[in-house]
This record gives C-alpha cells, sequence and structure tokens, in this order.
C-alpha cells in the first residue's frame, strides 16, 4: 500500500507540474498576442492587403535570400512606380519583394495597373500611409498647404514597412535600374551604421556634372547655422551632403539606434524653432536624415545613385556614361514622364501604359522639329 500511495502521490504532483506549466505558456501565448497586434499597426502604418497573384513568401529563404524595396507611390506619379518597378524585376533573377507605400485614393488606381500588366506575377505588398502620423512634425504654409507631400516622409518608418527585414532598400519613385539591384543590396554598411547613402559631392554623376554648385551639396545649403539648436550640434557647415532618394538600411541598427524617434524630434524642433535653411535646396526630408546620419553613414558606389537628371544638369551627361550607369534618377523639378526631362527616352523603355487610361506622358509634338 506504502508503494502504491507514493506512485499516486507522484502522479497527481505530475499532473500539477504539467498543468501550471500548461497555463504559464498560455498566459505567455496570450501577452505576446496582445504586443504583436498593437505594434504591427501603429497610426499611419496599415497594410492595405496582400496581392492574390503575387506568391506569398513574405519570409526569406526559399529561392534565395528576399530583398525588400520599398517604395512611394502617389497617383500623379504612378507612372514613375510602374517603371522603376518594370526596370528592377527586368534587370534582375533574385527574390525581390515590393513594398509599396500609398494613400487611400490610389489603392485601387495601383492595383488595377499592376494586376493588369505584365508586372501581374511580381512579388508586391500595398500599404497605407496615413499623413495624421505627421501631425505636428511638419510645418505646414497656410498660402501653399499643398507644398507638403506626406508619402515623401515614408523613409523615415522603414521597419514599419518590413517589419521582419535585416536589410531594405529605399527608392524614389523617380529612378530606373539598369543592372542588377541585387548588387546595390549586398553594399557593405560599417559596423553601427543604419544607412548607406551616396554622398553629393563626391559621387559621380555630380563630379560630371556640377562642378562648383556651391552649398548646395553641403550642410549650409539644409541646415540653418544661426540656430543654437543646430551649433550645438558642432557639425562643419562644408561638409558634404547625401541624396536621400536612395539608400540602403540595415534595419537591425536603425531600431536599435531608434532611427524613427530621432528623425521625428527634429521634425519637431522645426516646427517650434524653424532649423532647416531658408534657402533648403531640395526636400525638406533631407535636414532631419543629414543631423541624425552626419558622419554616421556607408557610402553606396556612386554609379547606383547618378542623379540630376531631372535639372538641367543632366543634359550635360553623354549618352555613353547614361548607359554605363547602374541606376538613373531623375531628381529635380523635371520628371521622365514630362516634358523637358533629359534622357526621357531612356526611361520610357520601361514605363508600361496605364491599363485604366488616367495617367498618360506628356511629350511635345514638336520634339521631331526641334533639330531643324
Amino acid at each position: 500500500m506504502t508503494s502504491r500511495k507514493v506512485n499516486i502521490f507522484i502522479l497527481v504532483l505530475v499532473v500539477v507540474v504539467f498543468l501550471l506549466v500548461l497555463h504559464h505558456n498560455i498566459l505567455g501565448l496570450s501577452d505576446l498576442l496582445k504586443r504583436e497586434l498593437s505594434d504591427s499597426s501603429p497610426l499611419g502604418l496599415q497594410p492595405i492587403d496582400f496581392i492574390p497573384e503575387a506568391p506569398q513568401r513574405w519570409t526569406e529563404g526559399g529561392n534565395g535570400e528576399e530583398i525588400p524595396v520599398v517604395i512611394m507611390a502617389s497617383d500623379d506619379r504612378l507612372g514613375g512606380v510602374i517603371a522603376a518597378m518594370n526596370s528592377i524585376q527586368q534587370n534582375t533573377k533574385s527574390n525581390v519583394a515590393f513594398h509599396i507605400v500609398t494613400l487611400n485614393d490610389t489603392v485601387d488606381h495601383l492595383r488595377t495597373w499592376l494586376s493588369k500588366t505584365q508586372l501581374k506575377n511580381v512579388k508586391y505588398r500595398i500599404l497605407d500611409f496615413d499623413p495624421r502620423v505627421l501631425d505636428g512634425k511638419v510645418k505646414v504654409d497656410s498660402e501653399v498647404p499643398d507644398a507638403i507631400k506626406p508619402l515623401t516622409f515614408a523613409r523615415f518608418y522603414l521597419p514599419n514597412w518590413v517589419p521582419n527585414a535585416e536589410k531594405v532598400i529605399y527608392l524614389d519613385d523617380d529612378v530606373i535600374v539598369q543592372d542588377d539591384i541585387l548588387e546595390l543590396y549586398n553594399t557593405p554598411l560599417q559596423q553601427g551604421h543604419a544607412a548607406a547613402f551616396s554622398d553629393d559631392c563626391d559621387s559621380t554623376s555630380n563630379k560630371f556634372a556640377i562642378r562648383g554648385a556651391g552649398n548646395q551639396y553641403n550642410y549650409i545649403g539644409y541646415l540653418d547655422y544661426k540656430k543654437e539648436a543646430i551649433r550645438k550640434l558642432s557639425m562643419k557647415a562644408s561638409t558634404c551632403s547625401f541624396n536621400p532618394g536612395v539608400f540602403v538600411a540595415n534595419l537591425t541598427e536603425w531600431k536599435l539606434q531608434n532611427i524613427t524617434k530621432q528623425l521625428e524630434n527634429w521634425m519637431t524642433l522645426n516646427v517650434v524653432e524653424g532649423i532647416y535653411s531658408r534657402t533648403l535646396a531640395g526636400s525638406i526630408t533631407a535636414p532631419p536624415l543629414l543631423i541624425v546620419f552626419y558622419k554616421r553613414h556607408s557610402n553606396i558606389d556612386p554609379m547606383w545613385n547618378v542623379r540630376h537628371l531631372g535639372s538641367s544638369a543632366g543634359k550635360r551627361y553623354s549618352p555613353q556614361f547614361v548607359k554605363a550607369a547602374k541606376l538613373l534618377h531623375w531628381n529635380g523639378h523635371f520628371k521622365p514622364w514630362g516634358r523637358t526631362a533629359s534622357y526621357a527616352d531612356v526611361w520610357e523603355k520601361w514605363y508600361i501604359p496605364d491599363p485604366t487610361g488616367k495617367f498618360n506622358l506628356v511629350r511635345r509634338h514638336t520634339d521631331m522639329y526641334e533639330a531643324k
């Protein structure tokens, strides 16, 4: 009997321990699910859908490491997104996944354009950017309320768009890729660096076309050095700026250093104190990036961001140089879907006409007579 009682006691003890462990695991799983639900959809960063036609492989592995590419898509520039995606897809055999950040009123147009053309089989995800995330962080000019383009700030929130990736490529919508994007993705980043950019004053395209441009390509062209907050940073005004339209980000470092919060803090400070230069050169997204990444960024191959094609400087490029470029960037006022950009014919080779007819290229009818 004693032996039997001991066995029963041991059995009861094992059952109790099992139930306690099971209860603990259920509580832990419940907490984890609550955290994931609360963290996965912050204000302004909402996934719209996964396109049914696209393969649903959003984890690394399978046919090689996945290359996440984040690109913004506004309705009036949607042709640029389509051409950029097509050029990337046609020039690589890599496992590319496009994360397209847009606004609600563009979703249907974008989905139709992708699903009814040869891009229907690429891997892509549409994400909605809620402009309310910028409340209190951007100064709006009452005389020009439409001057602020919310989507230009999508790059500040990269970990939200691709939460499970270690690295990501960010591209503006006015680019064409002429080489395998895997090479850009493999850009080496120094330890502790969260991103790699192409410096303005050291870039191949800048040396080729913009000699003597002055402070437009230095920090003083973007920041107001008369403000105490800027002076306290001890950043040399002559420091070369960099272009934020094409870059590779290490999201592990980005999250460790809380880059998004740093950027938001500088945006908020500008609303209060006006720390950006009054003769600002380029997008207002550049100043906070320049501050946060001051002497703390790696460099990409300058041929992976051959820019100024959207300005008069682009006309100075030779056809041979344009052909050799790995990535062409029409930054500036003139876009390749408009009538005055340089080398628009190169861009147009990758453009896929809009099946809805809403987006049309603007071309001059007199072009054929200009040579006379």
